[in-house]
């Protein structure tokens, strides 16, 4: 196993710790730029979010209305009232954000789309990356904030949606994310920076509950301005 990988899996509480759990329950509390962009200002501010941890599949409740909650996997975004009948579903959710740019809105189902394979990307790290196909390289340290972290490119496989195949992780010298890289191709490749902060202890896993995430510029900084995403993760519980 990649070094920088196990010494993640180490620092955020050991992988037979996370495989002992099947589910991830949380509340969010979210802003930024992107949902009022999208024409779904609102919809996301206050909302519980549930995954898999060993399967790619999210639900985010309530969503849009009381009674009615999300079921996301690669191949399918579902919005469902509360006895689990399905209200509207899209199959193949990736195919619909052809030629989409960041101004472009997004229905109700594409945001689903978005929003829960995003969460169980971020909820899930760094233990997903010991499923197979992923592929790890280590770049040269990054000095940033006064810090030195490791650096990160990991290949995802293609099972796996995400917002691009590539992405950079930062890595500090105890083994906790403090940046991400990517592009989110669903979004006309928008090239994104994502910070991790105030991390917690939640049943012996390692946590960060603080996301903030901007548009990354050509020489890999960023603007303090605009704020794309923030997330604030509370009431973690794993089962």
């Amino acid at each position: 196993m990649n070094e920088i990988v196990q010494l993640m899996l180490e620092a955020h509480g050991g992988q037979p710790r996370w495989n002992g759990f099947s589910t991830l329950q949380a509340h969010l509390t979210q802003g930024g730029i992107l949902w009022p962009l999208k024409g779904k200002g609102g919809m996301l501010d206050e909302v519980d979010v549930t995954i898999d941890l060993h399967r790619q599949w999210t639900s985010h409740a309530p969503f849009g209305a009381a009674g009615r909650r999300t079921s996301v996997t690669p191949q399918r975004a579902a919005i469902e009232a509360a006895d689990g009948s399905v209200i509207e579903e899209l199959l193949a959710p990736r195919a619909s954000f052809g030629g989409f740019g960041l101004e472009t809105p997004w229905s109700d189902l594409q945001l689903a789309y978005f929003v829960g394979y995003a969460m169980w990307n971020y909820l899930t790290l760094p233990f997903a990356f010991v499923q197979p196909g992923f592929e790890f390289e280590q770049l040269d340290d990054w000095r940033e904030n006064g810090e030195t972290w490791h650096r990160l490119r990991v290949l995802y496989p293609a099972a796996v949606a995400t917002h691009n195949a590539t992405q950079t992780f930062y890595v500090s010298p105890a083994g906790q994310l403090r940046r991400h890289d990517y592009d989110v191709d669903i979004n006309g490749g928008t090239p994104a920076v994502h910070y991790f902060h105030d991390y917690t202890t939640v049943q012996g896993i390692a946590l960060p509950t603080r996301h903030l995430i901007y548009v990354r510029d050509a020489d890999l900084g960023h603007q303090p301005e605009p704020l794309v995403v923030s997330i604030v993760v509370s009431k973690a519980r794993f089962s």
